[in-house]
């Protein structure tokens, strides 16, 4: 079985959507807010998002952005809207489609095919750095023939890390990512997660001093060098 997210906030589509997906092998995962969908995607596994645009408090574009922050699941934007201009801005928040309601069934399901075609699933489900593997749908992570325990925080660090090696991450880009600016949390915290992932590293034999570096006065980033 492949697993699609639904995210909108209209319980009639997603129920139209499911009606149409479900025959082809598909569980739907529905979310009638973009929050609970970025949530849910950080910690599961899935194999098509389809996202709605005009959302309250959270509007499709964003979590498309923030999706892309950790994950390269393939995103289909279903909306009402077919501005030419809103289109370009949906494929550049990192949709890769667009389709505008009211759809044709087939034509759903062939644009679905297509993108989790294109899309290699290694590319979504894992990644890995000279021998150091993360499996992002098991939340797994090894070392050669080493098992790597991390927990979620310091697994989904990592894992933004490793999709963007040499980017400077400042401690606050880091808390808004992963912690999804939740004020209570301090700067001492990823401090804290970053000692852990070191250590853990070191412990399965990975150099973890060559790769994860302090950028003092800034935070931390993943050297590939």
């Amino acid at each position: 079985m492949k697993t699609a997210v639904l995210v909108d906030d209209e319980q009639r589509m997603m129920d139209l959507i499911e009606l149409y997906l479900a025959p082809h092998g598909y569980t739907c995962i529905k979310k009638d807010s973009a929050q609970e969908a970025v949530l849910f995607l950080k910690h599961s596994h899935a194999d098509i998002v389809i996202l709605d645009i005009m959302m309250p408090e959270m509007d499709g574009w964003e979590a498309c952005e923030r999706i892309r922050s950790f994950s390269a699941i393939p995103i289909i934007m279903l909306t009402a809207r077919d501005a030419a201009e809103e289109m370009v801005k949906g494929l550049k928040s990192g949709a890769d489609d667009y389709i505008t309601k009211p759809f044709n069934e087939d034509v759903l399901l062939a644009r679905i095919e297509a993108v989790t075609r294109r899309i290699p699933q290694h590319e979504v489900d894992g990644i890995s750095f000279k021998g150091l593997k993360l499996n992002e749908s098991a939340y797994e992570a090894h070392y050669r023939s080493k098992d790597i325990s991390l927990t979620p925080k310091e697994f989904s660090i990592l894992s933004l890390f490793l999709k963007s090696p040499d980017q400077v991450y400042s401690r606050d880009h880091l808390l808004s990512t992963i912690w999804d600016f939740r004020t209570n949390t301090e700067d001492r915290t990823i401090d804290s997660h970053i000692r852990n992932i070191r250590e853990k590293l070191r412990h399965a034999g990975f150099p973890a001093d060559v790769h994860l570096k302090t950028v003092w006065g800034v935070g931390y980033k993943w050297s590939s060098s």
